[in-house]
């Protein structure tokens, strides 16, 4: 579990959770074409993926992919308003709210990104308190640089988990709301985490504001507890992975419709921030950086090509993602990075450069069987994809227990004619 007294925006993105990821890719398979937010009603957002004016298919597949994105592997709000740039010219999106001003661009990329982390977040910390067996339930203002007076008067406030007050006044309560909720066990433990025994609710509480259909205090379209819905769900998919660190990068994408998953994958591998990871990736592994990460994904496998896999050699590849790792990188480097060597070949040097290339090779399903490999005693495939008068030709270990297509070996053949 999270520190309970990270921000929403702190667990969402330096440290994302399983209940926090189980709970977004549970959306994932029901991408839902909206005009306006209100489009879909309190729960509603609890089982769906929508961005309001996104109608096309592609677009909300490949606007989802970049959300998921920012939720489970962290990445920055500069890092997905460079995806965002990117969806809306490939897709020819037009008419969306903000389109016309960088003030309005960045404030509409700032709304997508953040709200999603804090719905997100507080779900799946609504799925632990759920489970946890709290006594009380703590609720947090989150210092807000312009925080609204009616929320600052609900900090510290100390009620059990089935107060009404949680249906509907559970935060986030509105846009930008970063109050958030601690689960105590005792009264004296809901006081160390800043609670108040003897706060009460003032009366009128619930009264509803007929302007906004919402209580008093609570935004229009947010007067219910996002995640209430499918608490005992996420917990339960968060329960099947606890501890298995290494497959939080694809964790729970076998929950989603296979269709919709092969359109992830490719919207995924889309992305810009995916090839410019695979880039820095493999300059950080290159220079020996203490730091690096023990592994970075490239994402799932489509059906088309589990299924090459598995009429090559009869495994089971579905749920695998493609990915890095250091000891394969540095195989990479010793085999094909010397220029005069490569140039014996007809081939060139690669560099960490070429590894933002992965993604468009990637595309392709054609995976040939080319035999076991020396180190690990694995199946061995390959991808080949002719890219600029280049042939680029990567390898791929099977490994079963990580389930996971890891590059094993990448050379680049030049003056290839298409």
């Amino acid at each position: 579990m999270p520190d309970q007294h990270s921000s929403t925006l702190s667990g969402a993105f330096r440290r994302p959770f399983n209940e926090q990821i189980a709970f977004f890719r549970r959306k994932l398979g029901r991408l839902v074409p909206t005009r306006r937010w209100t489009d879909l009603e309190h729960a509603g957002h609890d089982s769906a993926f929508m961005v309001a004016g996104a109608i096309k298919a592609d677009l909300l597949s490949d606007l989802a992919a970049a959300v998921d994105r920012a939720i489970a592997e962290g990445t920055s709000l500069e890092t997905f308003r460079k995806d965002f740039r990117a969806i809306v010219a490939r897709s020819g999106w037009h008419g969306w709210a903000g389109e016309d001003t960088a003030a309005g661009r960045a404030w509409r990329t700032r709304t997508i990104y953040r709200t999603n982390a804090a719905t997100s977040y507080a779900a799946g910390r609504h799925a632990q308190l759920t489970a946890g067996g709290y006594a009380f339930w703590v609720y947090r203002h989150g210092n807000s640089q312009e925080p609204r007076i009616v929320h600052l008067g609900w900090d510290g406030l100390v009620l059990e988990p089935g107060h009404a007050f949680w249906a509907t006044h559970y935060p986030p309560s509105g846009w930008g709301c970063s109050c958030y909720v601690l689960g105590a066990r005792s009264a004296r433990a809901a006081i160390r985490l800043g609670g108040n025994p003897d706060k009460k609710l003032q009366p009128g509480w619930d009264r509803i504001n007929p302007r906004t259909g919402a209580p008093i205090g609570i935004g229009k379209g947010w007067g219910y507890a996002p995640g209430a819905s499918v608490s005992p769900v996420v917990h339960a998919m968060a329960e099947k992975i606890r501890n298995w660190d290494y497959r939080i990068a694809k964790a729970f994408m076998e929950e989603v419709p296979e269709a919709q998953r092969d359109a992830l994958a490719r919207s995924y591998r889309s992305l810009p921030s995916v090839a410019d990871d695979a880039r820095r990736y493999v300059q950080r592994v290159w220079s020996d950086d203490a730091e690096v990460e023990p592994g970075r994904t490239l994402g799932m496998l489509t059906s088309a090509q589990a299924a090459a896999i598995a009429a090559a050699r009869e495994l089971d590849a579905a749920g695998f993602d493609f990915s890095l790792s250091p000891s394969e990188l540095a195989h990479v480097r010793a085999a094909h990075g010397d220029q005069a060597a490569e140039a014996r070949q007809g081939q060139r040097a690669v560099t960490p450069g070429d590894f933002a290339s992965l993604p468009r090779v990637l595309e392709s399903d054609a995976m040939r069987f080319v035999g076991i490999s020396e180190g690990h005693k694995v199946p061995v495939f390959e991808i080949r994809r002719v890219i600029d008068g280049e042939e680029l030709v990567t390898r791929w270990e099977y490994w079963k227990r990580r389930r996971t297509m890891t590059l094993l070996s990448f050379s680049i053949r030049t003056g290839v004619r298409t």
